[in-house]
């Protein structure tokens, strides 16, 4: 039987508890693994294999391997503790394989995990990547990355995001902000009757609330399929709280063969009433097949009764710089 090796007290940084899928900050790291872990102090790296598990404050980091990068923390004294890192931070935590990050209420996957400690930043490639809210699943295919103190996350190539009653919205790129987590009120809240309740992770406290989504900005060959209908534009921004979806450019609403043009629609995901939208000194076009119902729900307001629309999505942040390598070289 393999012995399980651990290395504790790793890192020691803000007394913060972490929060959703943060590892950026909190108390100490652990590492633990079944087959070994490695450290190499001349180039700072200490790896970990087989079932490698990092874990803080009630966040998990599970997948093959695991790399961690320290350096000497600044103002630390010099010790010969129980760790070989005593009085270092880990500026950088990679995951290979099989990855599976996990707190009380979120969860994610892929097959390749880099946080970045300084720029605060989670990134996530490979195959089955995915990020899972109480409310909704965001998928990509490209990258995921998650951006805890700016409270969003960016998916980026065939990037689809599904809410909790089966609704889609797809684009090439999905950039969703999440509401500030409430702060905890002393005693724990019990989980609402009508959210299922989900398998507890080892290590992990009992779940929260979690993150809620503020909103959703689509880029690029956005689409929103209803129970009747889908609706295509080239940018949007969908509302999980109201259940609001505006689309802008070259806007196409079809139901079955018939279908509507034009340049701006607002889509209610809830009662799936799609509605046209025609600006000043423009006109909208509809094509309607023979012998089928015409789209009911899809109506063209008069320009001067439009309703109320959510805002303007912006350009999602840019990828985040690849941090510089460690002054000692190290290598995986």
């Amino acid at each position: 039987m393999r012995r399980l090796l651990t290395v504790a007290a790793l890192l020691v940084a803000l007394p913060v508890a972490a929060q959703n899928l943060d590892l950026t900050q909190g108390g100490p790291i652990e590492i633990t693994s079944t087959d070994g872990i490695e450290w190499r102090q001349a180039e700072q790296v200490v790896i970990a294999r087989g079932n490698a598990r990092a874990l803080r404050d009630g966040v998990s980091v599970d997948s093959d391997r695991l790399i961690a990068r320290y350096r000497p923390r600044a103002g630390a004294a010099p010790a010969g503790g129980e760790s070989p890192v005593s009085g270092s931070e880990i500026w950088r935590l990679e995951a290979e394989g099989r990855v599976r990050i996990a707190s009380a209420t979120e969860r994610a996957a892929g097959e390749r995990a880099v946080y970045d400690m300084d720029q605060a930043v989670m990134v996530l490639s490979g195959a089955g990547l995915m990020l899972e809210t109480p409310d909704q699943r965001i998928t990509a295919r490209d990258s995921l990355e998650y951006w805890p103190t700016r409270r969003m996350a960016v998916a980026r190539g065939g990037a689809v995001v599904t809410t909790a009653d089966n609704r889609r919205i797809a684009a090439d790129t999905l950039v969703a902000y999440f509401l500030e987590a409430a702060p905890p009120a002393g005693a724990q809240a019990a989980a609402p009757a009508a959210q299922p309740a989900r398998a507890p992770v080892a290590g992990l406290p009992n779940a929260g609330e979690g993150s809620r989504i503020d909103r959703v900005e689509a880029y690029g060959n956005v689409e929103i399929r209803t129970a009747e209908e889908v609706v295509r534009g080239e940018r949007g921004v969908y509302s999980p709280q109201t259940g609001l979806a505006r689309l802008v450019g070259g806007v196409r609403i079809t139901r079955g063969d018939n279908q509507l043009n034009g340049q701006e629609a607002i889509v209610n995901l809830r009662s799936g009433v799609s509605r046209l939208v025609s600006a000043p000194g423009q006109r909208v076009q509809g094509l309607v097949v023979p012998q089928q119902s015409q789209p009911a729900q899809a109506q063209v307001p008069p320009a001067q009764a439009q309703p109320q629309q959510p805002r303007q999505p912006q350009p999602p942040p840019r990828r985040p710089a690849q941090p510089p390598a460690p002054q000692q070289g190290a290598q995986r």
